[in-house]
């Protein structure tokens, strides 16, 4: 959904009008105890699953919906991360895994309640189960790589308890019922709204809750404002310190860091690197900086396109880039590199991991001349408009860069419809985009990421041997063999490199000083309930 200007001036006078309380109301909507987060996304539903939900929309869902559980988080570097090895009860206040890994049991919390006060049965998360991979919805896909897709998989034993049969022990199964997809709905509510057409009440819950997590939607003003309050209720958890939260959408980035700057506004996780820099010069707020540890900004190739299906041109130009001048060009160095390393095998089975990749001319000549194109050829690089701030800079080194080993780049700033439709049918030639991968285990991303041909195989590479050691590795239960496993296809993938890693972002979360708890979360947004006012 297109924020206009108008809109957005709409946005800040209704976050200016949200303070004023009536008199009488309780303390409990204090200043104090209302968060006012601004960002540049907007909310467009309030179904994660619908297709073109926004990232917005995934953040406001995991505090509105419970999911049966939930990862843990950890102290790194003197701020809160997620921690996907631990995985903790949600609305199941524990979990067992059989010896063969074929089965989980799921206990559900007893006293648990929808916000219609109505109890939590196994019915209802058998339904949303159900819901998951039977819909027309972006759960199905993911539920996939967890092999979860078949309704026969969900089992009620009792009125609350649930089992999921697996017929191979999957590594990811577990984890993907912690998805921001995986939310469990009162059932009786959602049928309540359903239609002949429409069973599994998909339209009406684009604008409508059928919850029972930590906050209940107060407002919705799609493309504009979500207020939430508090749910009291909750056992899912510690009751967060917030009554009430605002998520403001202000288009203007500079305007956000203004908000933030002046009080006006709490919270905002989407400002530019230069207005980050300003304001922590200034010190009139805190930054939480965090290396987005799930994901990665990229240069692909076409593989299956020449020049770029020969792995020595793709050499060539990865042996021809200007990597540190780049990283401070487009993001002012603040992330964590993903070139310059040293290594003939992986120093261990982590991904994404730092390639051995650096800036190398007469190495970049010599590949290219062994390639039959001692001339150099001309080629298009791509970004989408939504980049621009951090893409322009990067493309005009790369540009720069490669004309001193012949190879002629003429820019094209795409906007981001284009670029994703061109990506998606497999006709960009050499781009830059980024990715994240929820599920941050170095099989899944190679799984997501180089196989298969779809949508996120960014360089439509094909390589039967990464085909294989993925697909082994998603069911690998020895830990040994599955490093191995891993190592071997970091090794392949720093060989070919049908893509170039660059770096991993910093999610610089900009705030009051007074804000406490920020988490660092693998689906990129806020999760309210680990917050504080000092």
């Amino acid at each position: 959904m297109e924020i206009t200007r108008r809109q957005g001036l709409m946005g800040l006078a209704a976050l200016a009008a949200a303070p004023a309380l009536l008199p009488g109301e309780a303390a409990a909507q204090s200043r104090a105890e209302t968060l006012r987060q601004v960002t540049g996304g907007a909310v467009n539903t309030l179904d994660p699953t619908m297709p073109g939900s926004t990232r917005e929309s995934f953040g406001i869902s995991m505090n509105v919906y419970d999911r049966l559980v939930g990862f843990g988080r950890k102290m790194v570097g003197g701020n809160w991360v997620f921690d996907h090895t631990e995985i903790r009860g949600e609305l199941a206040e524990r979990y067992e895994i059989s010896a063969d890994g074929l089965v989980i049991t799921l206990h559900l919390r007893r006293d648990a309640l929808w916000h219609d006060g109505t109890p939590v049965t196994a019915e209802d998360v058998k339904w949303s189960l159900d819901r998951h991979v039977s819909s027309k919805s972006l759960a199905v896909s993911q539920f996939q790589t967890g092999s979860l897709t078949s309704t026969e998989q969900f089992r009620i034993v009792d009125a609350h308890t649930v089992q999921v049969v697996l017929d191979k022990p999957d590594r990811l199964a577990l984890s993907n019922l912690a998805v921001p997809y995986a939310i469990m709905i009162n059932s009786r509510l959602a049928k309540q709204n359903a239609t002949p057409d429409d069973p599994w009440a998909q339209k009406w819950m684009q604008a409508n809750t059928a919850a029972g997590g930590a906050y209940k939607v107060e407002s919705f003003r799609p493309g504009v404002q979500v207020v939430l309050a508090r749910n009291e209720a909750w056992k899912g958890g510690p009751l967060p310190f917030f009554r009430r939260v605002i998520s403001q959408s202000v288009p203007e980035a500079a305007t956000r860091a203004n908000l933030i700057e002046k009080g006006d506004a709490d919270l905002a996780i989407d400002l530019q690197a230069g207005d980050i820099a300003a304001l922590t010069q200034r010190a009139q707020v805190k930054v939480a900086s965090i290396p987005q540890s799930n994901g990665f900004t990229h240069i692909s190739f076409n593989t299956r396109q020449a020049p770029f299906d020969n792995p020595k041109v793709r050499q060539a130009i990865a042996a021809a880039l200007p990597y540190e001048d780049m990283f401070k060009a487009s993001l002012f160095s603040r992330g964590r590199v993903l070139f310059g390393a040293d290594w003939k095998v992986p120093p261990n089975a982590d991904f994404p991991q730092a390639l051995p990749m650096r800036q190398d001319l007469a190495r970049a000549r010599a590949l290219l001349t062994e390639a039959g194109l001692a001339d150099g050829f001309a080629t298009t690089f791509s970004f989408g408009t939504s980049t621009a701030a951090t893409s322009e800079p990067l493309a005009a080194l790369v540009q720069e860069a490669l004309a001193k080993v012949g190879i002629r780049v003429e820019i094209q700033k795409l906007p981001d419809a284009q670029l994703n439709t061109l990506q998606a049918e497999k006709k960009l030639a050499f781009y830059t985009d980024s990715g994240t991968a929820w599920l941050p285990a170095t099989y899944y991303f190679f799984y997501l990421y180089f196989t298969r041909d779809q949508r996120w195989n960014f360089a439509n590479w094909e390589n039967a041997r990464i085909t294989e050691l993925s697909n082994a590795a998603r069911f690998e239960r020895d830990t040994a063999a599955y490093e191995a496993q891993c190592k071997e296809m970091i090794s392949i993938l720093a060989d070919q490199l049908p893509l170039l890693l660059l770096w991993q972002p910093n999610m610089d979360a900009v705030m009051n000083k007074a804000i406490e708890g920020f988490t660092y979360q693998f689906y990129r947004q806020v999760d309210f309930r680990d917050l504080k006012r000092a």
